[in-house]
């Protein structure tokens, strides 16, 4: 009986694993300014959702960070996340997608290589935030940007691409149908072990 209830709750389980798929998010174009004073963006666009890619712009996507913590602009280093955002509104196709977030813990700000005046750089950090649905949920973004030594002493970089990963939170409906079940599975096994019992004392 104990096998039996285990096997249940494990196959209940599974869907809610199944279901628990992310939200892969791409982006391109824009600029940046950056300064020790932190990094914002302007005019990237949202370029792909969860595999959709229409070839237009399906929104746009804009983030900041706080203060340069360690290292240097031109080297490579450390930004705050304090007083950072990330922000993602979707539209046409996309209209549903919409996240509202922050980073959290340090951003890291590299140096990739180095071709004569030509730079390119990654900024990676970790997000906290909620969905355009009110969940709350958590995730990773990578930034890369091309620029030129002179641009890049004026503050301007240019971003060629960037890639999010959000986790997708299970509807709260479907934890509570997870609670019912195992409720009512465990009420069955009692019962049946109450009537197994039952008729081994002839009662």
């Amino acid at each position: 009986m104990r096998r039996a209830l285990v096997l249940a709750l494990v196959s209940l389980t599974l869907p809610v694993a199944a279901r628990a798929d992310g939200i892969d998010l791409f982006n391109k174009f824009g600029t940046i300014t950056i300064s020790n004073a932190g990094i914002t963006s302007k005019g990237s666009q949202l370029s792909q959702f969860n595999g959709i890619n229409t070839g237009h712009s399906l929104g746009s996507v804009s983030f900041g960070t706080g203060a340069l913590l360690s290292g240097s602009i031109q080297a490579g280093g450390t930004f705050s996340s304090v007083g950072s955002f990330f922000k993602v509104a979707g539209v046409g196709q996309a209209k549903g997608m919409g996240f509202n977030g922050v980073f959290v813990g340090p951003i890291t700000w590299t140096l990739v290589s180095q071709s004569g005046p030509t730079l390119i750089f990654q900024l990676s950090g970790a997000l906290s935030g909620m969905l355009k649905n009110g969940h709350m949920t958590s995730g990773t973004t990578t930034q890369l940007f091309k620029t030129t030594t002179a641009q890049l002493a004026k503050g301007i970089v240019h971003i060629t691409s960037g890639e999010t990963h959000l986790t997708a939170a299970p509807e709260p409906g479907t934890l509570g149908l997870l609670g019912l079940g195992l409720l009512g599975i465990a009420g069955k096994a009692k019962g049946g072990l109450m009537a197994s019992v039952r008729r081994k004392v002839g009662l």
